[in-house]
């Protein structure tokens, strides 16, 4: 197991470090201390990992890196996608070493247990990188904010395009934990409601080297569309295997229901060009986002993924709320994030709903092919904007205990 690495930020460090004084920690000082419990080596670490502590730092230097007067301490861990290992390190940062906060999370099994261990110590938890909709429906928390995407979301936004454009004979191939099944089922759901059908799925183990089995299932299936449901390397291989395959010359074609931008540079454009996905945000979105990602870039050596960008952003909307409460007390920090108006330049019509999900507008999107793109990490085509609204579940249908039914 690799134990966390402290990184003192801003400017009153620096100066003690100057003046040869030892710099205080924020646990020593009731300061602010953030904690981004990440992927530093698995399947989604190009996608989070180094990415999103720099993300999380980038957000921490917007303020001086002092809150309330004092330091904001950030520091990091890997919990190697095992929801034992991801459970012993917020309760040790939260029982020993001073932790306010958790940041990204990837892997919707590790994150559940970490949303457990957070509602019973009153800490808040900023979830970028799990998709699972039980975060935010059954096992919700007061404590919780599901920051980016849900699986709910990406099935909605792609699957239901795909389907209307006549492809309704679908095949899933999902990975094999809480993140992989909950995007199963959210995709045959939405494939059911507007007309298709599932004609088969089938579970490969998180970080699989051989999808050969799997791929001729869904080669056998006769479906038009094989929907992968899983993320990072896993997405990467099956989608290089399907190619090995010929999978599009026999005339079936491959959904991605969550596809990440690194996902895309590490697969090339040749293959996979053409591809739908939905994206809650995307680099050359605006300004904002175009000179957010020029510094991100500088940094980790490419454009933030929305994964990234979400740990920025919720990292930010926190630390608002913590200054304007004055205090980094759970329930009055929450009760600032969900009044105060969400404002990063990655998060449009966004707004944080009292089940902890938060609502924003996404966008449909199609990897270009190669003769569209005119830049490095020009990758997407935008097709339309969809509306926040339609990609979550309404509240009269919410199974989380904090929602006031009438």
């Amino acid at each position: 197991m690799k134990h966390p690495t402290a990184i003192r930020l801003g400017i009153l460090a620096l100066c003690a470090a100057c003046a040869g004084v030892p710099a205080v920690g924020a646990s020593e000082t009731g300061g602010v201390k953030i904690g981004v419990l990440t992927d530093m080596a698995g399947v989604t670490a190009d996608a989070t990992g180094k990415g999103s502590v720099e993300a999380a730092r980038m957000a921490i230097e917007e303020f001086g890196g002092q809150m309330l007067g004092k330091p904001i301490e950030l520091v990091y861990a890997d919990h190697q996608h095992k929801p034992d290992i991801g459970s012993s390190i917020a309760r040790r940062w939260y029982d020993v070493e001073g932790v306010d906060v958790i940041a990204d999370v990837p892997n919707s099994a590790v994150a559940l247990a970490v949303q457990n261990i957070a509602r019973e110590k009153k800490k808040v938890v900023l979830y970028s990188s799990p998709g699972t909709t039980a975060l935010t429906q059954a096992q919700c928390s007061p404590y919780g904010v599901q920051w980016t995407y849900t699986t709910y979301a990406l099935s909605r936004g792609t699957a239901q395009a795909v389907v209307r454009e006549g492809n309704t004979r679908w095949f899933i191939l999902a990975s094999d934990y809480a993140f992989g099944k909950q995007l199963a089922a959210d995709t045959q759901a939405v494939v059911q409601a507007n007309g298709g059908k599932i004609l088969g799925t089938v579970y490969h183990p998180l970080n699989a080297s051989d999808f050969a089995s799997f791929l001729l299932q869904a080669q056998s299936s006769q479906a038009q569309v094989i929907a992968l449901a899983n993320a990072g390397g896993d997405t990467i291989s099956a989608i290089k295997q399907a190619a090995e395959f010929g999978i599009a010359q026999g005339g079936q074609k491959l959904a991605a229901m969550l596809l990440l931008l690194t996902d895309v540079h590490s697969l090339g454009l040749p293959a996979a060009q053409s591809i739908y996905l939905t994206v809650p945000s995307y680099w050359d979105q605006n300004d904002g986002t175009r000179a957010f990602s020029r510094r991100f870039q500088e940094r980790v050596g490419h454009p933030p993924t929305f994964l990234q960008a979400g740990v920025y952003g919720s990292v930010r909307h926190y630390l608002r709320a913590v200054q304007a409460a004055g205090t980094v007390q759970a329930d009055a920090v929450m009760a600032k994030m969900r009044s105060l108006p969400i404002d990063d330049p990655f998060s449009a019509n966004a707004r944080l709903r009292e089940d902890g999900l938060v609502i924003r507008d996404m966008t449909l999107a199609q990897v270009k092919v190669p003769a569209q793109s005119k830049a490095p990490w020009d990758y997407y085509r935008v097709v339309r904007t969809i509306p926040g609204d339609s990609l979550a579940w309404p509240l009269s249908e919410s199974l989380c205990p904090l929602v006031k039914k009438p």
